[in-house]
This record gives structure tokens, C-alpha cells and sequence, in this order.
């Protein structure tokens, strides 16, 4: 079986859509989306649509990571709701078609921003793709997850106890050096997790600007992407994580507003996007946001430790990126300290 997450068997892919997808016709053209880290992603060109070919990765792989089914799962669940997401068209999880399981998408024409400063928009697009992306978040959470069919897709209980004993184990099975402030915030994190406080919701897990895609000339959300760490858990999870890309260092790498005058930008500060959310979502307010970013980045911390160990062992997507991206875990660890002392 191949290990390579660079190129796809075209024929076989071709003569496999020829068989189980209406109205597929070759010629068949195949390009790599090099953003990913995680689940290798194909372009599919033919003379009357595109199609998106997103596969789980050949090779040994950690147990429940890189879940396609759960990703086709999802999406397709909220087909007819108000969260956007691409038309999911099949499911294949026959490993012997290219290596491993795969579905299959539309490809979604819109823009992608990789940058949240979006320096291509004026004050007024800029604040209308953030509000967005704002209201996107509260229609995700507040999907009724037994009409969708969903409510068995998260197991019961204290989504952060349970998280925070996943990624543990995670990131101990994908550690490569000892990292002390990652240590300390597995320890201070398992210490203080809140009460369950009853929220029960749909959760993307990896809610960020470039996860979404919007209309080319306007601000409307046409598609979020990449579910793969989509549960049932806790709302505040995924809201934690846009503040936290946030904190992040400006510019392609860090993708984040440090050190950046968001006002002079036409951008919400952190706690107006929050209050916004609250708003739509018919919430008072949220206690102890410290713990939710904290959260984040050692979650952020333990997927690019899984990231840079797959680069390591020669299962990237992107290697060379997976080796700088990975080079941000002590990062992500010295964050997820500092935030603990946020209110």
C-alpha cells in the first residue's frame, strides 16, 4: 500500500466516480491543497464541475484521528440548516480504491482568507466578514442536534474532562521532546475544569477564518471547512478558539492580531466579538473565559505536536510546513499558562 499523501491513483479514483458518482465524466484532473495538515485534500477538475477529494492518510495513524466519515457525517447532517457547509456526494471507505478512506465534495468557489487582517478589504468588508463569522458561530451552536440527526455523534458528560484527557494522551503518544509549560498546563487544566453547566451543542473544534469560505465579492459565509474535530460538546470551546487565534502573532504564520490596532481596522476587540456572540445567542455573559482559551491552546499545542511528529515520521501532508508549524507547541503551552490568569 502507498504511503504517499502528495498525488492520488487518477485512474482509479477516476473509473471508481465513473461508477458511484451521478453525473461524473472525466477527463479527470487532480491538483494537492497544500494548506492541510491533518487529512490530505484533492482538487477534482472535469470539463463540467470540480469536485473536492479529501482522504484519511495512508500509514499507522492514531487511534480516532483523521476521521473522514465523521467529517462526511457531519456536513452532510446540516445540509438544510443555517450553519453553510460544501455538498457532500459520497463516502468510500474501501482501502483498497487509493490506500485509504475518502469523500467526496463540491468544490466550493469562493475566497479564503489565511490572514484575519484581510489587507485586500476595506474598514466596512473587513467588519462584515468577523461579524459573519460571528453569527455563523452562534447558528453552529445553536443547531438542534436531534433534528439533524446528531445527538449520538459526542459521547455524554463534561466535554472538557473528556478533551483534555484525549489530547493528554494525544500528545504523550506523539511527544518528542519534554516540554515543562506543557506539562504544567496538562496539570493546572485537569485541576480546574468547570462544573457542567448543562450547554450540549454541535462543535467544530478548529472554528477559524481560515476554515471558512466566503463569497468572492461580498461577506457572506458560503462553506466551513475542515470538521474533523467536530463533536458534541461544549459552545464555548469553539468561541474560545477565535479569540485565541487572535493572540496569535500577525502575518501567514502566526494568523493572528498581535500587536495589530484592530480598531483602526474596522475589527471588534475580543471582548466585543464575545459580547456579540452572547447576543445572538441569548447568553448573560460567560464566567471564567480564562480556562476556555487555555483550553484552546493546549489543544492547538497537542494537534501540531501530532502534526510535527507525522513530519517526523514521514506521514505529513505539507512536511516542510508540518516542521515550522510544529516548531509553535512551546508556544501554544507559554499561552495556555498565561490565559489561565485571564478573567
Amino acid at each position: 500500500m502507498s504511503t504517499d499523501t502528495q498525488t492520488l491513483d487518477i485512474p482509479k479514483v477516476s473509473a471508481y466516480l465513473e461508477k458511484h458518482l451521478d453525473g461524473f465524466e472525466g477527463p479527470l484532473e487532480v491538483s494537492k491543497f497544500q494548506a492541510g495538515q491533518s487529512n490530505p485534500t484533492f482538487l477534482l477538475k472535469t470539463p463540467s464541475r470540480n469536485y473536492v477529494l479529501r482522504r484519511k492518510p495512508p500509514g499507522v495513524l492514531l487511534k480516532s484521528a483523521h476521521a473522514v466519515d465523521r467529517e462526511f457525517r457531519v456536513q452532510r447532517a446540516l445540509a438544510d440548516t443555517d450553519v453553510p457547509v460544501a455538498k457532500m456526494h459520497l463516502l468510500c471507505e474501501d482501502d483498497d480504491v487509493i490506500g485509504s478512506a475518502f469523500y467526496i465534495m463540491d468544490h466550493v468557489n469562493g475566497r479564503n482568507f489565511m490572514d484575519p487582517r484581510m489587507p485586500e478589504l476595506d474598514n466596512a468588508a473587513r467588519g462584515g466578514v468577523i461579524d459573519e463569522m460571528n453569527r455563523v458561530l452562534a447558528a453552529l451552536h445553536d443547531v438542534d442536534i436531534d433534528a439533524v440527526g446528531l445527538s449520538d455523534y459526542g459521547p455524554p458528560g463534561n466535554y472538557y474532562e473528556r478533551q483534555v484527557a484525549r489530547w493528554t494522551k494525544q500528545y504523550r503518544a506523539s511527544e518528542t521532546e519534554v516540554l515543562p509549560d506543557m506539562d504544567r498546563l496538562i496539570e493546572r487544566l485537569t485541576q480546574s475544569i468547570p462544573a457542567d453547566d448543562g450547554q450540549r451543542t454541535l462543535v467544530h473544534g478548529d472554528y477559524r477564518i481560515d476554515n471558512m469560505m466566503f463569497e468572492k465579492d461580498g461577506t457572506k459565509c458560503l462553506a466551513i471547512l475542515d470538521w474533523e474535530l467536530s463533536t458534541i460538546g461544549h459552545p464555548y470551546a469553539d468561541l474560545a478558539a477565535v479569540i485565541m487565534q487572535w493572540q496569535m502573532p500577525a502575518g501567514t504564520e502566526g494568523r493572528g492580531f498581535g500587536g495589530v490596532d484592530r480598531k483602526a481596522l474596522g475589527v471588534p476587540s475580543d471582548e466585543e466579538f464575545i459580547a456579540r456572540y452572547c447576543e445572538r445567542r441569548g447568553l448573560k455573559g460567560i464566567d471564567n473565559f480564562g480556562f476556555y482559551l487555555a483550553f484552546c491552546f493546549f489543544r492547538m499545542a497537542g494537534i501540531i505536536q501530532g502534526v510535527l511528529k507525522r513530519a517526523l515520521d514521514g506521514n505529513a501532508s505539507n512536511p516542510e510546513r508540518a516542521m515550522k508549524v510544529g516548531a509553535y507547541v512551546p508556544v501554544f503551552a507559554a499561552n495556555g499558562l498565561k490565559a489561565l490568569e485571564r478573567e
